[in-house]
């Protein structure tokens, strides 16, 4: 409950660092928080045009299919790759003040929670005006945001930790989330596979949280509870690991940076 208390009391402190991620993000840019919605519909407009022809997909409105994948993945790569090395690039600070450090990978989540809450407005808007339509079974997404949340803040409390020691984490992570993009099924569906191998598929976390959104947006049914009752437990083991290696490593941050 530690982790609580602490970010109660320096609520302030997460506050502005919050705003800081924000704001620092897009920084200098004339569009400034309008690439939260140009990046995923950009990356969705190549995607759309270019993969149905190379795998030769049939899915029925594949755009937005597809739009419905890459902005919660958005969030889940953004949270990873920026917030990687939030403890290093505060490094001055750590030096000199004394704060809980687990603001800065919990600021980083919350910073990328408002982005992504901001980026659902795109698939609302495509589904909408794309023929599928919105249903009551979106009442189930905050469910889903708040595991997919526990689980990214649990990756980031070890990879920003073990990245102030071993520098080369963060160039490690970028290569393996590309490989990871490929590997969950986000161009394509899970059934393109064969059965005796799909498995595989559902070894990776994030195929469970794509084939949520995927439930409550874009096939507007119930989403897999079973599924979702397993992420939710693997989510939190991930959280609770992520903040005890947090907490080990954290002691010598202010040596190392």
């Amino acid at each position: 409950m530690s982790i609580f208390k602490n970010l109660y009391h320096y609520r302030e402190l997460l506050k502005t660092n919050i705003q800081k991620e924000i704001r620092g993000k897009y920084k200098g840019s004339f569009l400034g928080i309008l690439w939260s919605f140009l990046n995923p519909l950009l990356m969705v407009l190549v995607y759309a045009l270019v993969f149905p022809y190379i795998m030769r997909t049939n899915v029925d409105n594949y755009l937005i299919f597809l739009i419905v994948a890459i902005i919660p993945w958005n969030f889940f790569t953004t949270c990873i790759t920026t917030g990687c090395n939030c403890v290093w690039i505060n490094g001055g600070i750590i030096k000199k003040v004394y704060f809980p450090r687990e603001i800065l990978p919990v600021s980083v989540i919350l910073a990328g929670l408002i982005n992504f809450l901001i980026s659902c407005i795109i698939i609302l808007v495509f589904l909408l005006f794309g023929g599928v339509g919105i249903s009551l079974q979106l009442l189930w997404l905050p469910l889903i945001v708040i595991i997919q949340s526990m689980f990214s803040l649990g990756l980031l409390f070890i990879l920003s930790a073990v990245n102030v020691y071993v520098r080369d984490v963060e160039y490690l992570v970028s290569f393996l989330l590309n490989l990871l993009f490929y590997a969950t099924p986000i161009l394509y569906t899970a059934d393109m596979f064969p059965q005796n191998i799909r498995f595989l598929l559902y070894l990776n976390p994030m195929t469970h949280f794509i084939d949520a959104y995927r439930s409550i947006f874009y096939y507007q049914t119930l989403p897999n509870f079973t599924s979702l009752f397993y992420i939710f437990c693997f989510s939190f083991f991930i959280l609770i690991l992520g903040y005890f290696v947090f907490r080990k490593l954290e002691k010598g941050f202010a040596e190392e940076v």
